[in-house]
């Protein structure tokens, strides 16, 4: 994954709305969610989360599928996981931290 990627996602994550909306289609796996269960879920307009769901799919966190009259949006778990694989490699050499209760 390159810088422009990386910066990318993580501006997409820096939002509170685009992290609990990337949060739910996570946890909802590969089955994915139409927009309108997740705001009403998510108690977020339909018009709000149009504008954030276009910016996770921008990023390439999430994408939507047709599926009949609907569209439905899954987490791209290959992107989740390149972000993460290039934050582990690349912000902490490839060490990871110890758990610390000291802030």
């Amino acid at each position: 994954m390159d810088e422009t990627t990386v910066v990318k996602s993580l501006a997409a994550l820096a939002q509170p709305v685009r992290l609990q909306v990337f949060r739910a289609l996570v946890v909802a796996g590969p089955r994915g969610m139409t927009p309108s269960i997740m705001s009403e879920g998510l108690g977020i307009s339909s018009s709000a989360l149009s504008f954030h769901l276009k910016a996770l799919a921008h990023a390439g966190l999430i994408a939507p599928e047709r599926a009949s009259r609907n569209l439905v949006y899954r987490a791209v778990f290959e992107q989740m996981d390149g972000l993460l694989g290039y934050l582990t490699q690349n912000c902490s050499e490839g060490a990871v931290a110890p758990a610390s209760n000291a802030l």
